[in-house]
């Protein structure tokens, strides 16, 4: 039985923080155990007194006194994680739980450390959106995969898994956008088999509480490099830690 740690960072998403939570318990598979840990970021809307009232939702409740950003919910989820993996899943319905089964499907058969859920290809449902936005992310896609070696198709899809035991969560150094290219980075750097699925997505409009831009861009490029050649790691080393191969 493998255990799973969902990471559900959570501001102001009063509207949809439930019907996520109920899809997330509703994606039952077998040999998988889910671990849902949701952090609110001190919502100024009702969302924490929603998550207050409804505990049979989630496994781990933590809440900031203050607004410190979706970097800094993720660091504190990571650090109440025990799973055997780690899955993101924002709570704005951009990404349905429903697709678990397919990303699941590397860590179960092959014993994948990583696997990346790609929006750009092979979707049974894609909202058309912005053409910036798919320039950009080609863009980041590119530079990541020539200083890596690596053939991603879409590295900043929020469905990212990764092996927890690839890196320690009190050795991230980044807590803006740029995070997931420092946690993909380092995850990369000690992966042995890693694989991409295709998933649905659901994007919101700016009108609709979207966040991101264009100049979201440059730290992400800078984490990048400065994970890939500037920042040393310890060294995973799978013999350390038999268990782990035989998961």
């Amino acid at each position: 039985m493998r255990i799973v740690s969902i990471i559900i960072p959570a501001y102001n998403e009063e509207a949809t923080i439930l019907e996520l939570l109920t899809r997330v318990n509703a994606a039952t598979i077998e040999g998988i155990t889910f671990e849902i840990i949701v952090v609110d970021d001190h919502s100024s809307d009702n969302t924490y007194d929603i998550l207050q009232q409804h505990p049979e939702y989630y496994t781990t409740l933590c809440h900031h006194e203050v607004n410190q950003g979706k970097g800094a919910a993720v660091c504190t989820a990571l650090k109440k994680a025990t799973g055997d993996y780690i899955l993101f899943q924002d709570a704005d319905l951009e990404y349905d739980p429903a697709d678990y089964s397919e990303l699941l499907m590397p860590i179960q058969k092959l014993n994948a450390d990583i696997v990346m859920g790609t929006r750009m290809s092979g979707a049974k449902c894609s909202r058309v959106h912005y053409f910036w936005h798919k320039v950009g992310n080609k863009f980041l896609t590119l530079f990541f995969n020539i200083i890596n070696n690596t053939t991603f198709s879409d590295i900043y899809s929020c469905y990212f898994m990764y092996r927890r035991s690839l890196i320690d969560v009190n050795q991230l150094k980044t807590k803006g956008w740029e995070q997931q290219a420092e946690i993909l980075t380092k995850t990369v750097k000690k992966a042995k088999c890693i694989y991409e699925v295709p998933i649905n997505y659901y994007g919101r409009s700016y009108d609709e509480g979207k966040k991101i831009r264009w100049h979201h861009m440059i730290p992400v490029l800078w984490a990048i490099v400065r994970f890939k050649f500037l920042t040393q790691e310890k060294k995973h080393d799978r013999r350390n830690n038999p268990s782990e191969s035989n998961s």
